[in-house]
């Protein structure tokens, strides 16, 4: 018998014919009998469910808003005191030498923090957290709600269907929304770079809310095939490959999600783990860089795929931390780090695949241009 654990749409998913596979200790559909090229392209042109639910998500408490905000400034290299209210971030765990310990979503909800962290991540997350700022602030894990996410140009025009208050959020907006008849807390965001929500709702209402948005033409559900494809193009970091402990916001390229008040010189410059390396690293520049790069031909390069600075070059420069074929594009599609001195666009590097020397491009990120509502 199977001991990992199940989302509440898993039925569901059972039910629309998904392959299930495992992931980050979940039976999870990593596609439908669409299939993940046609999933993703509906995404990118209509709109697709995906279940999410796997997901950590955590409400923090303090006495006020600021005395939670001001907690997670010690973990957190963002500027989460000054967030305005129903607004959200994206922001990153750090640790002592300035490696993302994982990367996640947080929310001014009024009176709490709220947060959504990875699968994979999250009990060490929530660990973190509770032992690092507890007594004067507490993190409770929310265990009784699923975590969905509709994406795609025509995200709008489904959800507001069911709540007509959506159409008016924008990009990073959090609202409580009537969705079939419960309250659900409902973010403008998500991970394929498409407009869409994100949407938390009570565990029993979650399968009859995928149904009635299901039951729009425009709709399909979508597998994590699709969902990798879709933020890889979109240039977005998947944790545990992209980013882990040992590559810093700054190699990332991430550098934008760090507030201007937690740099050098500024009111609330550091405070948090690994700032020293963090700060130095912005204002000194970095060794390696995150870039996105384009194989020649058909063939996607995957992770792992080493990269060389000539077809001859005994010892590799850098590595492939995510590959795949981008639909959207049209061709195969990767990211990885290699050295800054390498890291400028239209770079010819090489990639080993099946001991052949391959050429790559080093292009800008994104490879498909985001679509949010701003």
């Amino acid at each position: 018998m199977s001991d990992l654990k199940q989302t509440p749409l898993h039925a569901l998913h059972v039910a629309l014919g998904a392959k299930m596979v495992p992931f980050a200790g979940y039976d999870m559909p990593v596609q439908f009998p669409l299939g993940v090229m046609k999933e993703h392209l509906h995404t990118r042109t209509k709109a697709g469910l995906f279940d999410v639910s796997h997901m950590g998500q955590v409400i923090v408490r303090g006495a006020t808003y600021e005395a939670a905000a001001m907690g997670l400034e010690t973990l957190i290299p963002v500027d989460v005191l000054g967030l305005g209210e129903n607004r959200q971030r994206y922001g990153f765990f750090t640790n002592e030498d300035g490696g993302i310990e994982d990367d996640l979503m947080l929310a001014n909800r009024g009176n709490h923090v709220f947060v959504v962290v990875n699968a994979a991540c999250k009990d060490a997350d929530i660990a973190h957290m509770k032992s690092a700022l507890a007594p004067d602030v507490v993190v409770t894990e929310i265990t009784d709600r699923a975590l969905l996410a509709l994406q795609g140009p025509a995200a709008e025009t489904v959800l507001a269907t069911l709540d007509l208050r959506a159409a008016d959020m924008r990009f990073m907006d959090v609202a409580t929304l009537d969705l079939n008849g419960v309250d659900a807390w409902v973010s403008r965001s998500g991970y394929t770079g498409e407009d869409g929500y994100e949407i938390s709702v009570p565990m029993d209402s979650a399968e009859p809310l995928a149904r009635a948005l299901l039951d729009h033409p425009d709709v399909e559900p979508i597998g994590l095939g699709a969902r990798d494809s879709l933020r890889l193009e979109a240039g977005l970091c998947l944790y545990g490959h992209d980013i882990d402990d040992t590559t810093t916001p700054v190699e990332a390229g991430l550098t934008w999600a760090i507030q201007k008040v937690r740099r050098v010189g500024d009111d609330r410059a550091g405070g948090f783990p690994g700032a020293d390396q963090i700060l130095h690293q912005i204002e000194d520049g970095v060794t390696r860089k995150r870039v996105g790069l384009l194989p020649e031909g058909r063939a996607p390069m995957r992770e792992g795929v080493p990269l060389f600075d000539a077809e001859d070059s005994e010892e590799p420069i850098g590595t492939i931390t995510s590959g795949s074929f981008g639909p959207t594009v049209g061709g195969p599609v990767a990211m990885g780090y290699v050295p800054t001195e390498y890291a400028k666009t239209g770079t010819t590097l090489y990639g080993e695949l099946r001991g052949k020397r391959m050429p790559v491009t080093v292009a800008k990120l994104p490879f498909t241009p985001a679509n949010f509502k701003r």
